[in-house]
């Protein structure tokens, strides 16, 4: 008999606890870095996230003998994926367990067998609801500072995974860019690629034009060159409204370079951020009167010496024609000026080749791992869990 219980995160109060647990686990860690506590909490709700328009989603606390909560897990049924992809999977995702293996496998045990019992043929991640949401779990990089959009969790996590009996779907990687020389040949692979295709780089004046001209373009170009990539699907119109609602103004226009055609259309864009960690991890992720000055400072300041390369993207019928020679030799050129020291690069699937060679040509250093893994339910096995 366990000595920790799970039980099911149905109030707004637990969605509150389950949201802030990893704040709590982790407080004092110095590699952590919280996401904006109250876009969580969102997340979860399901008259705020557009997502819950194509998923279902369950939440569960596991707590030890004396009521305090010790873990989290969240079941998710994307049944747009299953519908795109074909496959009946469902997914684990915003997960966190103590270093203790019981805790671990109940919570598992409770996803796995509400999926089981969904009519799902196994269960993968961790995932979010859709590609936006932070995914992959750490596999390799424990002592490198995380990011706003990234998870982070100890060495023991993929241990109790695999001990469990999940195996690896596919590994995400993310770089360090220090910002120092390219070489000549890049920058006339750039000019090249401007001349010969007729296009120029779009620098908004602020966030206000960004959102009145190319907001909806950005978002529209991310599901036209994701929509391979693994476990995507497309956002809705409304899961795009909501996310320029709730992140547009989180960003700046100095890091941000957008690439247009002769006809003004969107063929590829880069958007950067300068860190945020040092306020995030202070205020543990809650935004009040307290935090908001700190934040918008981080944000702001004119010489930031980190920036968090959050998306690129191109056209397909524009890319291997030197386009991201054109959006990354803007972006840094302007950073080197700025004195910015490096960039973090957000996770790349290790299978975007395209992607991942835009890189070759600058000073990168493969400092992170993160996972997402996939285990198939044995109905026998199945069987013996609901019996347990």
């Amino acid at each position: 008999m366990s000595k920790y219980t799970v039980s099911e995160a149905k109030t707004r109060k637990e969605l509150k606890i389950f949201a802030d647990l990893p704040n709590k686990m982790y407080k004092g860690n110095p590699y952590y870095v919280p996401g904006l506590l109250g876009d969580d909490i969102n997340t979860f709700d399901p008259n705020k996230n557009p997502a819950f328009e194509y998923c279902d989603a369950r939440y569960w606390l596991a707590y030890d003998e004396c009521g305090k909560a010790v873990g989290r897990i969240a079941a998710i049924v994307n049944h747009k994926y299953i519908e795109i992809w074909g496959k009946k999977l469902g997914r684990f995702g915003f997960v966190d367990f103590i270093e203790d293996y019981d805790v671990a496998r109940l919570l598992f045990d409770t996803a796995a067998d509400l999926l089981y019992q969904q009519g799902m043929e196994g269960i993968c991640g961790p995932l979010g609801f859709c590609d936006m949401d932070p995914e992959g779990m750490l596999v390799d990089g424990f002592d490198e500072e995380g990011t706003l959009t990234t998870i982070y969790n100890h060495p023991y996590y993929p241990e109790y995974t695999e001990k469990y009996g999940f195996v690896k779907d596919v590994d995400w990687f993310e770089y360090k860019m220090t910002v120092d020389t390219i070489p000549d040949t890049l920058y006339q692979l750039a000019e090249r690629a401007k001349t010969r295709n007729d296009l120029r780089v779009y620098h908004p004046k602020n966030i206000k034009e960004l959102k009145d001209r190319y907001a909806d373009a950005i978002f529209n170009l991310l599901n036209e060159t994701y929509d391979q990539l693994y476990s995507v699907v497309p956002l809705t119109q409304k899961q795009i409204d909501a996310f320029v609602a709730q992140y547009i103004e989180l960003l700046t226009v100095d890091y941000l370079r957008l690439i247009i055609d002769k006809n003004d259309e969107l063929i590829s864009f880069g958007i950067g951020m300068p860190n945020l960690s040092a306020p995030l991890k202070k205020y543990s992720g809650r935004i009040n009167i307290f935090s908001a000055i700190p934040l918008l400072k981080a944000l702001y300041t004119k010489k930031p010496k980190v920036i968090d390369l959050l998306l690129i993207a191109t056209r397909e019928d524009y890319q291997r024609k030197g386009v991201n020679a054109v959006l990354l030799c803007e972006m840094f050129d302007y950073a080197k000026a700025k004195g910015v020291e490096y960039f973090n690069l957000n996770p790349q699937l290790e299978t975007n080749i395209k992607v991942r060679n835009s890189f070759k040509y600058f000073n990168v250093e493969h400092n992170k791992t993160r996972r997402c893994y996939v285990k198939y339910f044995n109905t026998d096995d199945q069987k013996d869990n609901n019996n347990e």
